[in-house]
């Protein structure tokens, strides 16, 4: 053992739990959009989903960015502030519920 850290995978098990969290979140994003367009539902009850989307494809992209630091946080033996990132998913993760609610409730106006 060279450092504070085990000799296995947690850094690449850390990037792929973040691609699956972005791609869970695109997913569910253009579902959710998908259907509501399908139901004829207003255009401001589809808006939600956007920002959700915006959120997925900028975690994925920040993605090789995070693993780099997180690996130069380990082998320097310094803490590592994930918090940006953690936001962002929880701003899609919000943005995608306040989409289906939006969905939900436009279907009750009816």
């Amino acid at each position: 053992m060279n450092g504070p850290w085990d000799e296995g995978l947690q850094s690449e098990r850390t990037q792929l739990a973040w691609i699956r969290t972005s791609a869970l979140l695109a997913v569910t994003a253009l579902a959710g959009a998908g259907i509501a367009l399908r139901a004829g539902t207003p255009l401001t009850a589809i808006v939600p989903f956007v920002p959700a989307l915006l959120c997925a494809g900028l975690l994925l992209t920040h993605t090789g960015i995070r693993f780099r630091r997180v690996q130069e946080a380990l082998h320097q033996s310094r803490p590592l502030d994930n918090r940006a990132d953690a936001l962002i998913a929880w701003l899609g993760t919000l943005a995608t519920v306040a989409g289906a609610a939006a969905f939900v409730l436009a279907g009750f106006g009816k």
